[in-house]
């Protein structure tokens, strides 16, 4: 009998947090434009069950209005789609990327999701446990970064904005010839819509 209740109670609670998971992925739209064209929106939702950090964060940093106006600032084909930076907003290009020291640093959270085209994976430098404001959108499977960096979020729809940016034309940066940036500022504003799938 008092198994028999232990075994209900450990279901119920599983089933609990399960829900509470679905409940809590966030989900947000970015708006992308670039030189005053309006590119599309690109919609996506987090995951707080597997990356509650960085979600608390990106969702913390929307509230705040921080990543309206930034930029998209490095982009490989093939690859992904990189941004966040604050230096984006209005200080020189070549400080784009670089971020600022103030920032505050987010403990990795690895799990077994895979980089697949779509996944939001958080930006770092080569300490696993830098990362800050910045993430990335990879275009295609990119399986070398598995459990390498933290994934906190999927694209559920705007793959054609993908798209348009990976096509958009490049120009190598003076402080790394591995770093490539839109000719033209790409520039996102993220919305959030609403705590559901």
């Amino acid at each position: 009998m008092r198994i028999g209740l232990l075994v209900f109670l450990w279901v119920i609670f599983g089933l609990s947090l399960f829900s509470q998971g679905k409940e809590n992925s966030y989900v947000y739209i970015i708006s992308v434009t670039q030189g005053g064209k309006d590119l599309g929106n690109i919609k996506i939702r987090l995951f707080p069950d597997v990356a509650p950090i960085h979600c608390r964060n990106f969702d913390s940093l929307v509230s705040i209005g921080f990543y309206d106006g930034l930029a998209f600032h490095r982009v490989v084909p093939g690859f992904m789609m990189q941004g966040g930076c604050p230096n984006s907003l209005n200080k020189p290009k070549s400080t784009w990327g670089m971020g600022d020291p103030s920032q505050k640093k987010l403990p990795a959270e690895f799990s077994k999701l895979k980089h697949k085209r779509g996944t939001i994976s958080a930006a770092r430098t080569n300490d696993p446990n830098s990362a800050t404001s910045q993430f990335f959108i990879c275009f295609k499977d990119a399986p070398w970064l598995d459990n390498k960096y933290t994934i906190f979020g999927e694209v559920i729809e705007g793959f054609d904005v993908l798209d348009k940016v990976e096509k958009t034309k490049l120009e190598k940066q003076p402080y790394s010839e591995e770093v490539s940036s839109p000719v033209e500022k790409i520039e996102m504003r993220i919305t959030k819509v609403s705590k559901k799938k």
